[in-house]
């Protein structure tokens, strides 16, 4: 009897479990059993791995094989457990010497061929392998993923000889070198291109220095959207931290590493809950995780479903989602910045100064009554946008993004300096120490908290968006002007 060892990763959202793998070579019939909580794809590895030894001209095992995939409670899923299973075979067949293999874990789904493909999740599975102090050996088409992690020893191949080779010490792989996330190239989409609406690209700058989310109201074609998609070019490029976890983010569905430049989602009204705040029958992450470190913009936010909206408000404030499952729960990161556009009726018109609405007053409150009060609570600036006219052919002007990006860049340092977060994730407590204006701006609030009936969360909301005003225009502490300011961008989220 043989027995050989290979280790490998698993899949639990953004974490990569160890897994053992472990092949028994024993007498009796012939065959091959996978055990551990494998799923179907899972077991299927065996016409694939038997397949893959016999090309590579090597001996599958005439003998009765049986596989453990340790721990057994942890489900199991996909082709990544395919290369470690080939290499276990192997080594316990005596055709390879197993010494080597305590030193690396293995990852990779085989072809008939013996040619290895790629695996979801392979970012996840390096940062525990770097953990884990082990070097890695991984499909090449997954090396320019790969290079983002830095720090350990990962090689990369292109099929099952090549690792047999590398293990054996007869010819080693190559090494992936460590890259940094590149900024992606694209039309430029600048503030300038917005003709008027100067109020809104000031809610702009001020939405993007604190973090706060946005809710814009208005006629189709006043620039809702073409406002919604500047925001990402006014916000810093991606660290190297953040673009670790968002390009760890998008590994988990087989994405291709996203450049530098922060994530910007804009999924269709139609998105279901599960599409919006993830999950499934195995679950995966929704948009709000892949707009993590980044923009979510809901065009027609009325015409989204009620679930999918009031599923949103625990991951506006706390930054993660958990997924609970019969099976288990799984928590995923979703620190995005929210940015809502809607029409203020059915027809689109209601209150627009150059076209009639065509819809009654209680059409008007049943599409606006769509979105709940405790939703609308967690939006601290709202922004009603008129038509303007139209100027064909006029020059780019106003300031650029360019220059705004350094404003909101420089408050965003007085920011961090300060608190060492933002002022949208500040805590209750910060917020009493850094955000308190003078005594004629607390008047100011408490009268209008009065007449407007405003909850405690939304003066915490003014207090935020006052302070950022305050860092926005470079002054040491906030006034009635700044308390003023932060309650006219407040108004149009307390419509319902």
């Amino acid at each position: 009897m043989r027995l050989a060892s290979v280790i490998t990763r698993g899949e639990s959202g953004l974490d990569a479990p160890e897994v053992s793998v472990e092949v028994h070579l024993s007498g009796g019939l012939p065959g091959l059993a996978i055990v551990g909580l494998a799923e179907t794809t899972v077991k299927e590895s065996r016409e694939r791995v038997r397949a893959a030894i016999a090309h590579c001209g090597l001996k599958f095992p005439d003998r009765r094989i049986s596989v453990n995939l340790a721990p057994a409670d942890l489900p199991k899923s996909g082709g990544r457990f395919d290369l470690p299973i080939a290499i276990g075979i192997l080594a316990a067949s005596g055709q390879i010497d197993p010494a080597p293999l305590p030193q690396w874990e293995l990852l990779g789904e085989l072809g008939f061929s013996g040619a290895l493909r790629p695996v979801t999740g392979v970012l996840p599975a390096l940062l525990a392998t770097r953990r884990s102090g082990r070097g890695a050996i991984i499909p090449g088409e997954s090396a320019a993923t790969a290079g983002l992690v830095g720090g350990m020893d990962i090689r990369s191949a292109g099929n099952l000889l090549q690792v047999i080779r590398h293990v054996q010490g007869a010819e080693p792989l190559p090494r992936v070198a460590a890259v940094a996330a590149g900024v992606a190239a694209g039309p430029e989409e600048d503030l300038r291109d917005i003709h008027g609406q100067e109020q809104a690209k000031r809610a702009l700058q001020i939405a993007a220095a604190g973090g706060h989310h946005l809710l814009m109201t208005g006629p189709p074609g006043t620039g809702k959207s073409m406002l919604a998609r500047r925001l990402p070019g006014l916000l810093a490029p991606l660290s190297a931290e953040e673009a670790l976890e968002v390009a760890a983010i998008a590994s988990l569905l087989g994405l291709p590493a996203p450049a530098c430049r922060r994530p910007f989602r804009a999924p269709h009204h139609t998105a279901s809950t599960i599409a919006l705040v993830g999950g499934g029958k195995v679950p995966r992450p929704g948009e709000i995780t892949l707009a993590h470190h980044g923009v979510l913009f809901l065009d027609e936010l009325p015409e989204f479903s009620r679930a999918a909206l009031e599923a949103l408000r625990e991951p506006l404030e706390a930054g993660h989602v958990t997924v609970a499952r019969a099976a288990g729960s799984l928590r995923f990161p979703a620190r995005f910045q929210l940015v809502a556009a809607m029409n203020p009726c059915p027809c689109g018109y209601h209150g627009d100064a150059t076209r009639a609405c065509r819809c009654s007053p209680d059409q008007v409150r049943r599409y606006q009554a769509r979105l709940s009060g405790p939703f609308l609570d967690r939006l601290d600036i709202g922004l009603t946008l008129a038509r303007g006219a139209v100027r064909l052919g006029a020059s780019r002007e106003g300031e650029s993004s360019a220059l705004a990006a350094q404003r909101v860049a420089a408050a965003r340092t007085r920011q961090l300096s300060r608190a060492g977060d933002i002022n949208a994730r500040l805590s209750a407590p910060q917020l009493r120490r850094w955000c308190l204006p003078d005594p004629a701006g607390c008047a100011v609030l408490e009268r209008a908290a009065a007449r407007d009936r405003l909850s405690r969360r939304a003066c915490d909301g003014v207090l935020r968006v006052a302070r950022t005003i305050a860092d926005l225009d470079a002054l040491p502490s906030v006034g009635v002007a700044q308390v003023a300011e932060a309650l006219a961008l407040r108004r149009p989220t307390m419509a319902v």
